[in-house]
C-alpha cells in the first residue's frame, strides 16, 4: 500500500509541476501575442496615416473642386472608421 501511495504522490507532484510550466509558457505566449498585435496595429495606423496624407495632398493638387471634396470626405470617413476599429482592437488587447 505504501508503494502505491508513494507512486500516486510522485505522479501528482509531477503533474502539478508540468501544469505550472505549461501555465508559465502559456502566459509568455499570450504576452508575446499582445506585443505583436500592438506592433501590427501601430504599423497599420502609420500606413493609414500615410494613405490619408497622400489623399489630402491629392485633394490639394487637383483643379476640380468636386474631386477635392470627395477625397476629403473619404479621408474623414476612413479616419473616423479606423479610429473606432483601432480603439476596439486595443481594448481587446488589454
Amino acid at each position: 500500500m505504501t508503494t502505491t501511495t508513494t507512486t500516486i504522490n510522485d505522479f501528482t507532484e509531477g503533474f502539478g509541476e508540468t501544469a505550472e510550466r505549461y501555465r508559465a509558457i502559456n502566459e509568455k505566449l499570450v504576452e508575446t501575442g499582445k506585443k505583436t498585435a500592438n506592433a501590427v496595429l501601430e504599423g497599420y495606423e502609420k500606413a493609414l496615416g500615410n494613405y490619408v496624407e497622400f489623399g489630402q495632398q491629392l485633394a490639394g493638387a487637383t483643379q476640380l473642386e468636386w474631386v477635392s471634396t470627395v477625397v476629403k470626405a473619404q479621408n474623414e470617413f476612413v479616419t473616423e472608421l479606423n479610429a473606432a476599429y483601432l480603439s476596439a482592437a486595443r481594448d481587446l488587447l488589454k
